[in-house]
């Protein structure tokens, strides 16, 4: 593949890091998007959680989660050293707390469930919990450490990313994709916003709106709206916590994730309403109530942004990594909310795929073929009902 034309359709994080990735190895990559290092990757919390995002029914997420999280130490220290700048990783690790009786006996459930998988997590009591994080309030009756769960600042890792590339040979055509053009048999280039732009392999990270560059990935990938605000602490205002705080607040989730200068984000809401990017004054009131009964020190804080993304969400909610369509035509998308976790194993991956080889062990779950195989039967399932009607 030495010195192959490959088109990244997408700036996001696993666009850029895959673009960096294969430029590196001497691909001649060019990366279209209209506004490089926006969207979803631009609002995310950061949060590296395989383990505190761990849900039953989902073991290979969840494996292929703990798989980049290993990598992420090593792939940050690329990233820095190639951009001459930090990448924003925080090792500072994870607690999980809950305030009433039944948010201690989900994350009890959720204990006993990654016990079941050998994945063991320390249970804290509240006063624990506050010895660690003293910016924690009374409500807080009980939790989880989880110190290999990590974070990252994504705007710092969006920055760092943006010059390794550029170091690299990247070059950035800041236009819009309109649709990847095919012969039938190979991809032959990507039609844009200006003149059409030739290439040896497409690769598609367009998140959400990935659905819309090739027949093939039409109804797999989905928007699912989050809003998220951030804070910043004020003079004389109670520190903020050092590791990422997730929490259950009356059964609903909400994160806060620590940025150096003590900032704060907060976050998440989830909707599926369609392109919807506005922020709500509902979203806004729930994130702030929910943190502040976890955090009570933050009602002194500045709030200084809102914002709203649309997380790429699957069917299944693992990512669609790997060859589709015709040939030359790959995707890394679908990551939903693990877009910043999976970056690492992301990349690597479709730079085995570039050299034509196995992609890693805990990557082969993310195969898009599951995804088009499952939407070929449900089609040609609702289309016997239909015959079986008449």
């Amino acid at each position: 593949m030495k010195n192959s034309r490959l088109t990244v359709i997408g700036a996001g994080v696993i666009g850029l890091s895959c673009a960096w990735r294969a430029a590196a190895a001497g691909l001649r990559v060019t990366v279209l998007d209209p506004a490089p290092a926006s969207g979803a990757s631009w609002v995310a919390g950061g949060m590296l959680a395989p383990v505190t995002e761990a849900w039953p029914g989902e073991e290979a997420l969840l494996e292929l989660g703990v798989e980049s999280v290993r990598r992420w130490r090593g792939f940050a220290e690329e990233v820095g050293a190639a951009a001459g700048r930090p990448a924003g990783l925080r090792t500072e690790g994870t607690v999980v707390v809950a305030t009433g009786a039944g948010d201690r006996a989900e994350l009890d459930t959720l204990a006993g469930y990654l016990a079941r998988l050998g994945r063991d997590v320390e249970r804290l009591s509240g006063r624990e919990l506050r010895r660690l994080e003293p910016a924690l309030g009374p409500d807080v009756r009980g939790g989880l450490s989880v110190p290999d769960d990590l974070a990252v600042d994504n705007r710092v890792l969006l920055a760092a990313l943006r010059v390794a590339g550029e170091g690299a040979g990247v070059t950035f055509v800041e236009r819009a994709a309109r649709a990847v053009l095919d012969d039938g048999t190979r991809v032959t280039g990507v039609r844009t916003d200006g003149a059409d732009l030739a290439s040896d392999v497409v690769l598609i990270c367009a998140g959400a709106h990935s659905g819309s560059l090739h027949p093939v990935l039409h109804g797999l990938v989905r928007p699912v709206k989050g809003e998220i605000l951030r804070l910043a602490h004020r003079s004389g205002a109670f520190p903020p916590p050092t590791r990422t705080v997730r929490a259950l607040v009356d059964g609903r989730p909400v994160y806060a994730v620590p940025r150096d200068g003590g900032g704060l984000v907060i976050g998440a809401t989830q909707a599926e309403t369609g392109f919807d990017t506005e922020v709500t004054v509902g979203g806004v009131r729930d994130l702030l109530r929910d943190a502040e009964r976890v955090l009570p020190g933050i009602a002194e804080y500045a709030l200084v942004e809102s914002a709203a993304g649309l997380r790429p969400g699957s069917l299944d909610n693992l990512p669609l990594i790997g060859a589709l369509g015709p040939d030359g035509l790959l995707v890394a998308t679908g990551h939903h909310r693990n877009g910043m976790l999976l970056a690492p194993v992301t990349a690597d991956a479709v730079l085995e795929l570039l050299h034509g080889r196995p992609v890693p062990e805990a990557v082969r779950a993310a195969d898009p073929d599951r995804c088009v195989s499952g939407a070929n039967r449900h089609h040609e399932e609702v289309a016997r009902a239909r015959v079986d009607q008449r």
